[in-house]
């Protein structure tokens, strides 16, 4: 698996996502965010535990 961001780019990327009013749907955010995907599902156990994180880490 290729994974080109940190995890606190994860995190700090799906911030923004939310911020900016985007769907944190993972079929939304798998189709248009491929690398983003790929690189939370590296550092965390599924894709709502790294949208759980970064906003608990706020």
């Amino acid at each position: 698996m290729d994974v080109n961001m940190t995890s606190f780019e994860v995190l700090s990327e799906i911030r923004q996502l939310s911020e900016s009013g985007h769907s944190l749907s993972k079929k939304k955010v798998k189709s248009t965010n491929p690398q983003l995907m790929r690189s939370a599902l590296h550092y965390f156990p599924n894709w709502d535990s790294a949208v759980e994180k970064s906003i608990v880490d706020l």
